[in-house]
Order: C-alpha cells, then sequence, then structure tokens
C-alpha cells in the first residue's frame, strides 16, 4: 500500500494538473479543491506509514538503480511532504477567493499550482540526481509561469528574470551531476555515497557547480537580484507558494549533497565560506527589507534575510562531532518548517493589507490598524517567528543553531543569529508603526471576506505555536532510512 501512496503524491497532482487546464477558473477551483483535500488525506497516510515502520524505497515499475526512478521516504521527507500539503492548500484556498475569475489568465493557476506541487513532492521523495533535477525543473518553470500570471508588464519582466537565474542555475548543477555520473555510472546519491572513496578534484568541481546553481535557485546572497522582483510583483498567494516551499526545495538538495558527501569533498574553506554568505544575506537582505517603500518588497528582501540562516547549515556540520551536527540539523529544519509557515502567513496577509487599502505602498497603510486589525494581527504573528521570539518556531530552531554553533566553537554565528532578530524587529515595527498613524475617523477601507482573514490567522498561529510542539516534531524528523525496508516487499 505504501507503495501506491509515494506515486500518488507524484502523479495524483499532474493528473489534476491536466485536467484543470480544460477547465475555467471556478470548475478549476473546485475541483483543486477536492483535488487538496485528496493530497491531504495521501500525506497523512504517506506519515502514517512511516511513523509505523520507519522510512522505505520504492523503484517505480520494479527498475532499480541506476536505469530506475527510485523514491525514498524518511523522517525528514514525510515533513516536508506535509508541510507542502498545509501550505499549497492554504494557498490554493486564498488563491480561489483572491484572484479574479473574470480575467481569462487566471484560469492558468491551477495548472500551474498543481505542477509546482508535484515537483515538490519529487524533490522530497526523489532518491537520484537526475530526477530531482527534473523535479526541480518542473518546479522552476511553473514558478516562472506563475509569476507572469498577472500579465503586466513589470511581472513578465521579473518572470524572464527569474527563467535566466533557474536555467543558469539547472545549467552548473547539470554539469556537475555530469561529472558524477562519467566518475561512478550511477546518479543514485546512496550508490554514490558507497563508491566514494576518494577527493578526486573533479569530484569537487561537481560538488562546487551543483552547489552554486542550487544557491543562485536558492537566492543566497550575492546571487538573490531575481527574487525580490519576482516574489513582490507576483499574486499574493503566488508569493506565498514561491517564498514558503519553492526556494526550500533547492536548499534540500543543497542540504542533502553537503550532508552526504561533504564530509569527503568540503573542506572548512568551503563551509565558512558558504556560512559568511548566509550570514551576509542575514544582514544585508533586512537592512533592505527596512528600506523598501512598497509592503510586498519588505517581506520579499525579509525571505533574501531569513534564506540566509539556512545556509549556517554547511559550517555547523563540517568537522564536528555528530551531536553538534545534528543540533544543527534539527534547528535548520525547524527553520526550514517555521519560516514556510510564517512567511506564507505574512505574504497572505500583506495581499489582504493591499487589497484593503488600494495600495502597495507602506505609508499608505495609515489607520488601518483601527478598521482591519485582522490580517495586521496575522502579519505581526508572523512577524514573531521571524524575529525569533518564543514560543514560537523560529525561537526553538535559532536556540539550537545558538547551541550548536557554541558547542562547535563557532561562536561568530551567535551573533548572527542575534543580530539578524533585531533587524527583523525592526521591519516588522516599521509596518506596524506606519498602520498606526491616524488619519482620520472615515472607514475608507475595503474590507477582505473573513475567510480570506482566516487562512493567513491559521498559518502565523502554526508558526507560532510550532516551539511548543518542536520535540514531537524533532522526533518524527529522526525517524531513519532503513535500505532494508524495501515496499518491494509488498506486491502490487
Amino acid at each position: 500500500m505504501s507503495q501506491w501512496l509515494m506515486a500518488g503524491l507524484l502523479f495524483t497532482p499532474l493528473a489534476w494538473a491536466s485536467l484543470s487546464l480544460l477547465l475555467d477558473f471556478r470548475k478549476g477551483r473546485c475541483v483543486s479543491w477536492l483535488g487538496m483535500v485528496i493530497q491531504v488525506l495521501v500525506s497523512l497516510a504517506l506519515w502514517y506509514a512511516v511513523m509505523e515502520r520507519g522510512g522505505f524505497s520504492y523503484a517505480l515499475g520494479g527498475w532499480e538503480a541506476p536505469l530506475g526512478i527510485a523514491l525514498r521516504v524518511d523522517g525528514l521527507a514525510v515533513t516536508f511532504v506535509l508541510l507542502t500539503a498545509a501550505v499549497a492548500t492554504a494557498c490554493g484556498l486564498h488563491a480561489g477567493f483572491y484572484l479574479d475569475a473574470c480575467k481569462p489568465w487566471q484560469r492558468y493557476f491551477w495548472p500551474l499550482f498543481w505542477f509546482l506541487w508535484a515537483g515538490l513532492n519529487g524533490v522530497w521523495l526523489g532518491a537520484d540526481l537526475f530526477n530531482l533535477y527534473v523535479s526541480l525543473e518542473l518546479i522552476s518553470l511553473a514558478a516562472v509561469g506563475l509569476v507572469a500570471l498577472g500579465g503586466e508588464a513589470a511581472a513578465l519582466r521579473a518572470a524572464l528574470r527569474y527563467l535566466f537565474a533557474a536555467l543558469l542555475g539547472s545549467l552548473a548543477y547539470l554539469l556537475g551531476v555530469a561529472l558524477l555520473y562519467g566518475r561512478f555510472g550511477t546518479l543514485s546519491l546512496a550508490l554514490i555515497d558507497e563508491q566514494l572513496a576518494s577527493c578526486e578534484p573533479a569530484l569537487i568541481v561537481a560538488l562546487l557547480l551543483m552547489l552554486a546553481g542550487l544557491a543562485l535557485k536558492t537566492a543566497l546572497f550575492p546571487l538573490h537580484g531575481w527574487l525580490p522582483p519576482a516574489h513582490g510583483i507576483a499574486r499574493s498567494p503566488v508569493s506565498a507558494l514561491l517564498s514558503g516551499l519553492v526556494v526550500k526545495a533547492s536548499f534540500y538538495i543543497a542540504a542533502r549533497l553537503w550532508l552526504e558527501l561533504g564530509d569527503r569533498l568540503g573542506s572548512p574553506w568551503l563551509a565558512q565560506s558558504i556560512g559568511a554568505l548566509g550570514a551576509a544575506a542575514v544582514v544585508w537582505g533586512s537592512w533592505l527589507a527596512f528600506r523598501q517603500p512598497h509592503l510586498k518588497q519588505v517581506v520579499a528582501y525579509s525571505s533574501v534575510a531569513q534564506i540566509g540562516y539556512l545556509f549556517l547549515l554547511f559550517p555547523l556540520t563540517f568537522a564536528v562531532a555528530e551531536p553538534v551536527s545534528l543540533l544543527a540539523q534539527q534547528g535548520i529544519t525547524l527553520q526550514v518548517i517555521s519560516h514556510a509557515l510564517a512567511k506564507a502567513a505574512m505574504f497572505l496577509a500583506a495581499g489582504n493589507l493591499i487589497l484593503s487599502i488600494r495600495s502597495k505602498r507602506v505609508d499608505a497603510l495609515a489607520g488601518v490598524s483601527h478598521f482591519l486589525p485582522f490580517s495586521l494581527f496575522s502579519f505581526g504573528l508572523a512577524g514573531v517567528s521571524l524575529m525569533g521570539l518564543p514560543p514560537s518556531g523560529g525561537f526553538a530552531a535559532k536556540w539550537l543553531l545558538l547551541q550548536a554553533s557554541l558547542a562547535s566553537g563557532q561562536w561568530w554565528w551567535v551573533g548572527v543569529l542575534l543580530l539578524g532578530g533585531v533587524l527583523a524587529a525592526a521591519y516588522v515595527f516599521r509596518i506596524y508603526r506606519a498602520s498606526f498613524l491616524e488619519v482620520g475617523d472615515s472607514d475608507d477601507f475595503y474590507h477582505p471576506p473573513q475567510s480570506l482573514e482566516a487562512i493567513p490567522m491559521i498559518l502565523a498561529l502554526l508558526a507560532l505555536g510550532l516551539g511548543l510542539v518542536a520535540e514531537p516534531v524533532l522526533s518524527v524528523l529522526s525517524l531513519p532510512f532503513e535500505v532494508t525496508a524495501d515496499v518491494n516487499e509488498a506486491q502490487l
């Protein structure tokens, strides 16, 4: 049964994408909402299967590596599958009310949405480098299409910039994959890990190319130039998907490469250099977020800053004791989850506020706190997690990273964690300062439907409460992948 769940997470979204291509926006919305329910149920069923028996693998069609397409799932992968189901469902529900059904091009949101979801599940469950690449390309192309969905000249320019960055990153990644295939004759990450015995120059070049391409796709400083225009100009549900999930996929692959191959192909200077770029992203992205005149640009540059924390994984897991590496991995994973929930909530709340004030500018928020407190409160709750205040998931993540920094003797990352929280507070409170300015007693604001306001609130509360359930979440993440537990034992 488990193999059907894994295959369903890949092929069901593709079937829904094909179906929604034939429908207008309203019919596509109804069909897609039914598909979301099915995807959530399948994701929960897979989570239950992993809880019962631990991680396992499945070769599609019975073809084993290196010829076949292999899928694998463990506690980390199923956690990201569930995270994708939660965030994508929230964004899909929000989009159903937020997007204008009268505009004919909006109907393409649904097929692109489902292609994106299929690609994300392919990344979480992929077991070989080439099929990870295919899933990543599906994500990139769907994301570019979603950015261009508005049809405006600025949206098309941002989408083209995103496309060129994605293609350049893919080219670098694919060159690294080709070098590994030429050396090992397989693209299975597990088989490469088993055969890797010596640190050859060609293999180091392959790792560097792949990490550089993935860093570009993740928008690591200074390769972040494509992200703020794309996230800022896209429709709010699209921005929430891009920031909450899409950039995490490329980082997930980079993290898997580093954790499985980095101990033999990496070096201290490489690990520290990547960490330094992450630290620079935290400071520079936060400063630019504080200076932006447009609300969504504030949130977009905040994404640049928050992405920087993720790359502290590289120095905190290289040449350190196993318990320290585990602390860092747990901290980064909690950071990914809390950031996905909080940033999706923040973009959706920002979209509601923009609808209300009929302007994208921060200074147009004056007086909104008096008449529209709900979306503003959701924005602030999401900001609590970005700042790393208790009891949020951001606090739990930074606490684990702080412990890993001190335990490994890399005390300088503590300053990055603390400074990042202060800078996040600065740009979040700047939005609140603008909204509390009084401009009169008349209510000239548009009031969004309660359904639009409830969705970001739920996501923000999940991000806030993540710190309270960090221990059971980490216990799921620790569920191992057992090579011997092959679901091919179960007959189709």
